[in-house]
């Protein structure tokens, strides 16, 4: 199984909104690097909820249940998307700036390349992350 970190802006899509639904679409993913992050998960993967802009915290976890397939909000045809569904909360959301607090999660993508909204996730940076959010890996 493979780690992921997904961001989205809770005014459009929220954590809340995640939990509300079965399963939901990524959809409008539009940078190629985050385009072929999105191409690389596979049913099963898990991937961190980050609430990007307002709060700046990941929220949860959720599940790829769909592999990528073609957006259909994307007219040139060049770009797709995933499904998720919600896994669980975290018990304690950990900010971007409790991120950057850690040493040991400098190299995090979330911290490098901060404008990147998918991203691969090392298996331990997950297991620190599920730490300080109080949860099990």
């Amino acid at each position: 199984m493979a780690y992921w970190l997904v961001k989205s802006e809770p005014a459009t899509w929220s954590w809340d909104d995640q939990m509300s639904v079965e399963s939901e679409h990524w959809d409008g993913v539009r940078n190629y690097q985050a385009s072929n992050n999105l191409k690389a998960m596979r049913i099963g993967d898990q991937a961190f909820f980050y609430h990007s802009q307002k709060g700046k915290e990941i929220v949860g976890i959720v599940e790829v249940v769909k592999e990528y397939y073609p957006d259909p909000s994307d007219s040139s045809g060049r770009f797709g998307m995933v499904d998720f569904k919600a896994v669980r909360p975290l018990k304690t959301p950990v900010t971007l700036a409790a991120i950057k607090e850690h040493p040991e999660l400098k190299e995090m993508p979330l911290v490098r390349q901060s404008r990147l909204s998918v991203m691969p996730v090392s298996d331990e940076h997950w297991a620190l992350v599920c730490e300080l959010g109080g949860t099990t890996a």
